[in-house]
């Protein structure tokens, strides 16, 4: 009987032109320098993000438990994995809220290393927000580039993916929000919460326009995919959402070993999760359902109360949940090994029956091409990405980096072994009638 599937969405994404951002990249000077000061930016301005694998990704969106959920798994971008590929940590302090002032021509001079008339007389409204064109930005990166005036001319280069890139409001337009976040250097949680708030927005409205740092989170989602998902170039693979129905638990790149001495950020004040502060509004996600892509093991469906939901909009928020966010953000809890067990990146049959269930419940945007893989006792899946406890524990860590690759020899193996038992059948039946008195004389012996 075909499965029952969902209606998918018409999603579109706003990728601004960054020919002219990309070309200023000429004039960093030093590129381990800049990574340095202002993180993994470069990388971001080059990424080709693939709009047809991300089109299918967000029909996967999940806005019950704030993550993308498939057939027996789910992922969603952490904090953690953002701050790595952008390269900037999460700074203990409040991330912005939308509650600081905007800096004056003076403050935003300084910070540019530019002349405060230049600052004001370009400030601009519009959308109701004050900000700087992008043309006149542009403009001056250009001048101080070719001026070798390093200072002045990252400072203005950066500001500009932070409003362009990173978070894009109006096009060719820097954004007052923009400008505080660049300010503050601790972007990692507003870029999350902007991701998330988008998504969650679009799909409460049926589809529409994602706007957040798009490569950003293409980056994050093709780190977890095998490569013959991942590469668009591979012109032999089939169509995106038939790659991604295809996948198990056991294809997907859990973890990174960047991760290995981080703790997380479980939950922050009375919130049993994480809230996030986006410019246009807050969310929260779980990072319970993420444990896994951290190296920890998922062994149990999670306690409802850590699911618990919450979301409002810029200007719409009856039940003041903005100021309780920006209150519990001064209280983070971390955990660690201590209070998440070990390090071996493994998901349980109750956790994974859990996420079968709800996938069921949900519906799966497209065709189901595979089997339900066979329910297991124990892990469902090896750990994997040479994940070890013991880095001392000298055998363990001549594994392989990926279970897949076990899986695929037991398979080949497997194969191999069933071929030549069918073939060594198939010689004894062709012997036995040629010659039929031998055969039971030998038969006799035995």
């Amino acid at each position: 009987m075909e499965r029952q599937r969902r209606n998918t969405k018409k999603y579109s994404f706003r990728q601004p032109d960054l020919k002219e951002l990309r070309n200023l990249t000429s004039y960093v000077l030093d590129p381990l320098g800049f990574k340095a000061r202002f993180g993994k930016l470069l990388p971001i301005l080059t990424t080709q993000v693939d709009e047809g694998l991300m089109s299918v990704l967000v029909q996967f969106y999940d806005p019950l438990y704030r993550c993308f959920t498939f057939p027996d798994f789910q992922l969603l971008p952490t904090l953690e994995e953002y701050a790595y590929l952008v390269g900037i940590p999460i700074l203990d302090q409040l991330p912005f809220s939308g509650l600081e002032r905007v800096p004056t021509s003076q403050e935003i001079a300084d910070m540019l290393h530019i002349d405060k008339s230049l600052v004001g007389a370009h400030m601009t409204l519009k959308g109701g927000i004050q900000g700087l064109p992008s043309e006149f930005l542009i403009a001056q990166a250009t001048m101080y580039g070719k001026a070798m005036s390093e200072d002045a001319f990252e400072a203005i280069f950066v500001l500009l993916i932070y409003g362009l890139v990173l978070f894009p409001n109006i096009d060719k337009f820097v954004d007052a929000n923009a400008i505080r976040i660049f300010s503050t250097l601790n972007p990692v949680p507003t870029l999350l919460g902007d991701a998330y708030f988008s998504l969650h927005m679009r799909n409460a409205k049926g589809g529409g326009a994602i706007v957040c740092c798009l490569p950003l989170l293409y980056k994050w989602f093709i780190s977890h995919l095998p490569q013959t998902v991942a590469f668009k170039e591979n012109k032999g693979c089939l169509r995106c959402s038939t790659r991604l129905m295809s996948l198990t638990n056991d294809d997907i790149s859990w973890y990174n070993r960047v991760h290995d001495g981080v703790q997380i950020i479980d939950s922050c004040g009375e919130f049993s999760n994480v809230p996030l502060l986006g410019t246009c509004g807050g969310i929260n996600y779980n990072p319970v359902l993420a444990r896994r892509q951290l190296g920890f093991p998922l062994k149990d469906k999670p306690n409802n109360i850590l699911l618990e939901g919450v979301f409002f909009q810029e200007g719409k928020d009856p039940q003041n949940l903005k100021a309780r966010m920006v209150r519990v953000w001064r209280k983070i809890h971390r955990k660690g090994r201590k209070e998440l067990g070990p390090k071996n990146c493994v998901a349980l049959e109750p956790y994974t029956a859990w996420v079968r269930k709800r996938a069921s419940e949900y519906l799966m945007p497209y065709e189901y091409p595979r089997p339900t893989p066979v329910v297991m006792a124990g892990p469902s899946t090896l750990p994997n990405q040479g994940v070890i406890d013991d880095p001392d524990d000298a055998w363990t860590s001549l594994l392989p980096r990926s279970s897949r690759f076990w899986k695929r020899k037991y398979d080949r193996l497997a194969k191999e072994k069933a071929d030549m038992e069918e073939a060594y059948e198939e010689e004894v039946k062709r012997l036995r009638a040629s010659y039929l008195p031998v055969s039971r004389a030998l038969d006799d012996c035995f």
